[in-house]
């Protein structure tokens, strides 16, 4: 199954692991049993949907047809917290939807509406975490292809894409570095051995 699919279905889950007051608020009304949102869990069943019809599209291998579910899903209702910011799965699942729109833009040609793609995900995705980091790494496949299209008819821009492609990669590396330390449980100081030894008693 596919990675977007995932997080579409875990994203409630997810939320649930965040350290941030708002998280934890929600994690505790659900555990009082308060009721989910109805507009987040309509949104994620349509993301969700969007997902899946695009995954038999590409399965056909017609990708033109695999970006028009994704692209109605990025384009359509959301739903927002108070009214006005989106909610942080819904931004979560529209970055990884675009991160994939990209994907399917560039390999049939479109570089410049992918590169679109990754901008808008980009917007969606500040904080550095996987989210951001897979929208560089693909920001970087996309230049790479580009580059690839470039190479018969203009030597120049396709080296200058190969660069970008190069520095995004790099990016993407360091944001998933900067996930996985901050994710990592800090070790136990263990001091000096020596040090912190009860000194024996002296002899009389």
């Amino acid at each position: 199954m596919r990675l977007a699919t995932l997080l579409v279905c875990c994203a409630l889950l997810a939320a649930c692991k965040r350290e941030a007051p708002a998280g934890s608020e929600r994690c505790a009304a659900v555990d009082a049993g308060t009721p989910v949102d109805p507009l987040l869990l309509a949104f994620l069943s349509r993301a969700r949907a969007a997902h899946h019809l695009a995954d038999e599209h590409e399965t056909s291998g017609d990708l033109a047809a695999a970006i028009t579910p994704l692209s109605q899903l990025t384009a359509g209702p959301m739903p927002r917290e108070n009214g006005a910011q989106l909610a942080p799965e819904v931004r979560e699942v529209l970055a990884d939807t675009r991160a994939r729109l990209a994907d399917l833009r560039s390999r049939v040609g479109d570089f410049s509406s992918a590169l679109a793609d990754v901008r808008a995900g980009l917007e969606d995705a500040t904080a550095p975490n996987y989210f951001r980091g897979h929208l560089l790494e693909t920001q970087g496949l996309v230049e790479e292809r580009q580059a690839k299209a470039l190479e018969a008819k203009d030597p120049a821009a396709a080296a200058a894409a190969r660069t970008r492609a190069i520095g995004l990669l790099e990016q993407a590396m360091a944001v998933q570095a900067s996930v996985i330390d901050g994710a990592a449980p800090a070790s136990p100081s263990l001091g000096n051995p020596a040090a912190s030894a009860t000194p024996a008693p002296s002899s009389p």
